[in-house]
């Protein structure tokens, strides 16, 4: 398996079929709201948990694979599972397909497993999870079963190498604000909103600065003296396993799921997972960005004050009720300069303090600090069924489930337009089309802007269970428009 080095974003396609009938829930009895409820998967040893839809139908789809002769991908064709269907044949768009058979691990040694080193060195690789509801992303991206090692999730097992990797350095290390270990964020987004994992769900806004950057903020807190903080999503600093542990369940309790046409506890978020390489000394740097920001928003807000203050008593309206200069008023310039004197001053304190965290990166005596392991777990693509197949009746959706299902379906195509439009190296990347593509863009631009030091893979999950051809189809003709931009392509 090989990155596309000849793109700057370059994606590793691979379906893994994994069986539903794998695949129990247990609900809790608590609700985030009317449609959404936490629930926490369990282990297939769980007794009375139900089973999801078309789990004990035993036929499963006829699929056939096909070697590309000169590199390394797979084409994939789906004969015709009925009378009525029509066969269909994939481009050779697939590095490798997984059987129901293979465990986390396997997957996690073939797709993330390369993709660490890069992360080791600095940079950044984004692991996105596609397929219909109930196909098992979150299994892969999360595993669910954290007392064994070879059921790990992509998230935990990646921590585990890291946390491993980042020992033998910190055994070298001195200095403990040096010292390395993992930052953790959580958030789902749904709807144009994050919800933040790790600071008990609180919601954030995602915007656009001046500097073109996404930035995902919290609620404003207002403080003393007129100080206003807006946090960032929150970061979990994680020097061992165990925290590492603790704070993934935390979020993962709080993750929202609900009703779509395949089951009732379908992820109705995508999640995003940062895993990022931080010492002591860059969380206290960015902390004192946030203070800075602090400190600097009541000065700011006091010196547009002033300036809109004297500018009004400058102006009089005249007998046709149009503002003319005040003849009896002259405007305090030197009040308006050193409210603004004093606003620079603040913004230098700012702009200080974003240096001192960009000097902490530039001057680390470990150039892995920084490098960040990103795992996108979309929410489950809504596909309408088959009718030539017969299945099991599915949940009936509320407008708000149908609403959300459209939103999500939204998001997805967005995400493949942004794809298509970097591998053709198109002069506009339509990063604003969703909030799903607008926070993922740092990520696929990395450190330089340009994808230099980033790295991408989509790793695509459907059934091989024949009640979900028809949802099964439409996420391989997903994956093989992304993954037919690769090399040969």
């Amino acid at each position: 398996m090989a990155d596309n080095s000849c793109l700057p974003l370059s994606f590793c396609c691979l379906c893994h079929f994994c069986c539903l009938g794998q695949q129990f829930y247990i609900t809790s009895e608590h609700h985030l709201d009317p449609t959404h409820k936490r629930c926490n998967p369990a282990s297939s040893s769980s007794a009375g948990a139900p089973f999801p839809p078309d789990a004990s139908d035993p036929a499963e789809l006829t699929r056939n694979y096909e070697p590309h002769p000169s590199h390394n991908r797979i084409s994939i064709s789906l004969p015709p599972q009925s009378p009525q269907a029509r066969p269909w044949k994939s481009s050779h768009a697939f590095t490798h397909i997984f059987e129901a058979s293979d465990t986390n691990r396997a997957v996690f040694d073939a797709v993330v497993a390369p993709t660490l080193p890069r992360v080791l060195t600095g940079g950044t690789s984004t692991v996105c999870a596609y397929g219909h509801s109930g196909s098992g992303k979150s299994h892969t991206i999360i595993g669910y079963d954290f007392e064994h090692r070879e059921q790990y999730g992509l998230c935990l097992a990646a921590a585990q190498h890291l946390l491993d990797a980042l020992h033998a350095v910190n055994t070298n290390t001195t200095d403990k604000t040096s010292h390395l270990g993992l930052g953790l964020r959580m958030y789902e987004l749904r709807g144009n909103a994050a919800f933040d994992l790790l600071n008990d769900h609180s919601k954030c806004h995602i915007r656009e600065g001046g500097d073109g950057k996404t930035h995902v903020r919290g609620e404003t807190e207002v403080l003393e003296h007129g100080r206003v903080r807006v946090r960032p999503i929150a970061t979990k600093a994680c020097w061992s396993f165990d925290e590492f542990l603790t704070h993934l369940r935390g979020g993962l309790a709080l993750r929202a799921t609900g009703s779509s046409t395949v089951h009732d506890l379908s992820s109705r978020t995508h999640a995003v997972l940062e895993v990022e390489i931080v010492s002591r000394a860059l969380l206290a740097a960015r902390e004192a960005v946030v203070e800075r920001e602090s400190d600097f928003v009541p000065v700011a807000k006091r010196a547009t004050d002033v300036y809109l203050e004297e500018s009004l008593r400058g102006l009089v309206k005249d007998a046709e009720g149009k503002y003319v200069p005040n003849p009896e008023y002259q405007v305090n310039q030197a009040r308006i300069d050193a409210a603004e004197a004093e606003k620079a001053e603040f913004q230098g304190c700012v702009d200080d303090a974003v240096r001192k965290v960009e000097e902490v990166l530039r001057t680390a005596s470990h150039f892995c600090l920084g490098g960040k392991l990103v795992l996108v777990d979309l929410a489950g693509s809504e596909f309408y069924h088959d009718k030539t197949i017969a299945a099991v009746p599915r949940p009936k959706l509320s407008p708000q489930e149908q609403r959300e299902g459209r939103q999500i379906n939204t998001d997805l195509l967005a995400l493949k337009e942004v794809i298509r439009a970097r591998a053709a190296r198109a002069a506009r990347i339509p990063y604003r089309s969703s909030p799903l593509t607008m926070v993922l863009r740092e990520h696929f631009q990395g450190t330089t802007g340009q994808g230099a030091d980033a790295g991408s893979r989509m790793i695509l999950t459907v059934s091989p269970a024949l009640g979900q051809g028809a949802a099964t189809a439409n996420t391989l003709k997903y994956g093989s428009l992304v993954g037919g931009l690769g090399p040969g392509k």
